[in-house]
């Protein structure tokens, strides 16, 4: 993905493409939307599952927020090796810039969980200087 930021933890890479969604945000209320692409690709080799998320999300005023939950969109995917898993989602800020990172609770056949790093990317507007908060 062009524009993405990219992780790589045992073999699994996460790579992430944020986007500002002009139509539908509302500065005027304080109200920015963001959508995210995530491509998850399993680079090593035995399949995984994808257990549960971790986010945590920044605005420009440094407040926090953190999500947790099972899955993604609703699913809980397993990704054989050398497959990609894709998704979108977004994000609603009440300031114009923040800054996202988390990770994924993936499961091996064995049984075993690992985190997988989600990497930290920046939420900015299209004229705005990209740059990680």
């Amino acid at each position: 993905m062009s524009g993405s930021y990219t992780a790589i933890t045992q073999g699994i890479e996460v790579s992430v493409e944020p986007f500002y969604l002009d139509d539908e945000s509302r500065p005027e209320e304080s109200e920015y939307i963001w959508a995210y692409m995530v491509e998850i690709h399993n680079g090593g080799s035995e399949p995984v599952q994808l257990k549960t998320r971790y986010w945590q999300i920044t605005d420009a005023l440094g407040r926090q927020e953190e999500v947790s939950g099972e899955g993604v969109v609703g699913e809980q995917p397993v990704i054989e090796p050398g497959e990609t898993y894709e998704y979108s989602s977004h994000c609603p800020l009440s300031t114009d810039s923040g800054i996202m990172a988390g990770s994924y609770s993936m499961e091996r056949p064995d049984g075993s969980v690992f985190e997988v790093v989600i990497p930290a990317f920046s939420l900015d507007l299209p004229d705005a200087i990209h740059s990680l908060n």
